[in-house]
């Protein structure tokens, strides 16, 4: 089905944004980590990514017809599509740093696949 290669496309370049955001310390854009030292909010960061991934590949496998949760897909698509918007939202704030192409590239590109196949699911 179309609509599952624009998911697999979604799904990777907003895991590639999730590697540049570590690089670009995104942490410091949300109110919990950015009171703490630098390496603890790197650390809490990164280490709260592990059971984020693992509940989003065990959940994407969990579905008693053999394929994937349609339910999840759905969701991931819509959170590409509202986090590129988010991304919008803090584009002036002081510690944004995902200034670079390949940053605008990640984030907007994970929206619009994520968009092309919700639109593709929905049809």
């Amino acid at each position: 089905m179309l609509s599952h290669f624009f998911f697999v496309v979604a799904l990777s370049l907003l895991l590639v944004h999730e590697m540049d955001a570590i690089r670009l310390q995104e942490w410091q854009l949300f109110l919990f980590l950015s009171s703490m030292q630098e390496d603890r909010a790197y650390t809490t960061f990164t280490a709260l990514h592990i059971p984020l991934y693992i509940l989003l590949f065990w959940g994407l496998f969990q579905n008693t017809g053999g394929g994937v949760n349609q339910n999840l897909v759905i969701g991931i698509d819509a959170f590409c599509v509202i986090h590129t918007f988010l991304h919008r939202l803090f584009v002036g704030h002081k510690d944004y740093q995902f200034h670079s192409f390949l940053s605008k590239f990640l984030i907007v590109g994970a929206g619009i696949a994520g968009g092309v196949s919700l639109v593709l699911y929905l049809l």
